[in-house]
């Protein structure tokens, strides 16, 4: 399936999904002389820094003014530009999201959002920083496009996926080190799902207490691997599994949805990310519309996050790979 042959070794490859965010925009830049880089006062932090040391003369500081971010680079894409802008999620889309709507989305100017820091795994920062609501207000938006890569390398890809599009895009960034699932040669597509791995175990005979024994695990974003883990230990007890990266929730890959829920006749959604309104609703309502099957979220239950390491949150709200495990196992028991 094109994967990481050593994502489930205890050496496996790890790296922040935000680093892939600068080298893609470093390579799009240096093949499309109209892309820009505007920063609000985080330009380490957003990995943008490698884009200002090559091309200072097409960068721009902004300072903490994550309005006025997006409002500049809105009047340069008027102008022919493809502005790139980052700043932790919870400040753009958070804090600017009126500008965003307004003057690049009503407007539908190309400009490129990268929201990094994103979900409880930002740790310590607590949950004024926690973005948990940023896939909501952006896939609510007309013209906007929603990405949330599994890794470093898929961050890559859709950065310079972005940079060839005539519409307003957002890029959904994680602060932490992530393990690196996917290679150079795994397909990305903006708008298409992709299957990680599967295992049909269909044909072992079931015991009549333990219901169906299949599902498809739709996982966004930072927590793919630990979707993947779930996924494994479904696979050796027997289990017949696919779990598909939905690397994009706006566009959103209905006929993949749709695929899996024929076949599976059961979904799990896992995200780093509020239930409500994030990815699982979307695959919900491509469900409601086109083929309704039981579906267990995985994900933050209408709280806020708070101070603590990554690994401890993603455990206390019910992310980890032992609550995809038994999201799992409920939902095959509702068929």
């Amino acid at each position: 399936m094109h994967i990481n042959p050593k994502i489930f070794d205890k050496d496996v490859e790890q790296a922040p999904i935000r680093k892939g965010f600068g080298d893609g925009l470093l390579k799009a830049a240096e093949i499309d002389g109209r892309i820009v880089g505007l920063c609000a006062d985080l330009t380490d932090s957003t990995h943008m820094n490698t884009f200002k040391q090559k091309f200072p003369e097409r960068f721009v500081e902004m300072g903490v003014a994550e309005q006025n971010l997006v409002s500049v680079a809105s009047g340069m894409a008027a102008m022919g530009k493809i502005p790139f802008v980052s700043s932790y999620a919870v400040f753009s889309p958070g804090r600017n999201w009126e500008q965003i709507r307004t003057t690049v989305c009503y407007n539908n100017v190309p400009v490129k959002i990268a929201g990094s820091h994103a979900g409880v795994s930002v740790g310590p920062d607590g949950g004024s920083h926690q973005a948990l609501e940023d896939i909501a207000i952006t896939r609510v938006l007309p013209r906007m496009a929603v990405i949330s890569p599994c890794d470093a390398i898929e961050a890559r890809k859709a950065t310079i996926a972005a940079a060839k599009t005539d519409s307003p895009t957002y890029i959904r960034l994680a602060r932490e080190k992530t393990p690196i699932i996917t290679v150079d040669a795994s397909p990305f597509e903006i708008g298409k799902a992709y299957t990680l791995f599967r295992a049909d175990h269909s044909g072992q005979k079931v015991k009549a207490d333990e219901g169906h024994r299949s599902v498809a695990i739709i996982a966004t974003g930072s927590l793919v691997y630990r979707a993947m883990l779930a996924g494994k230990k479904l696979i050796h007890e027997g289990y017949e599994v696919e779990v598909i990266n939905l690397h994009t929730i706006k566009p959103i890959d209905e006929k993949a949805i749709v695929a899996a829920a024929r076949k599976y006749k059961a979904i799990v959604t896992v995200e780093e990310h509020q239930i409500i309104g994030g990815m699982g609703s979307a695959v919900a309502e491509v469900l409601a519309r086109n083929y309704p099957v039981p579906i267990e979220f995985v994900g933050v239950q209408d709280m806020f996050g708070q101070s603590g390491t990554p690994d401890e949150l993603i455990v206390h709200y019910g992310m980890d790979e032992k609550s995809i495990y038994n999201a799992a196992r409920r939902v095959m028991l509702r068929r």
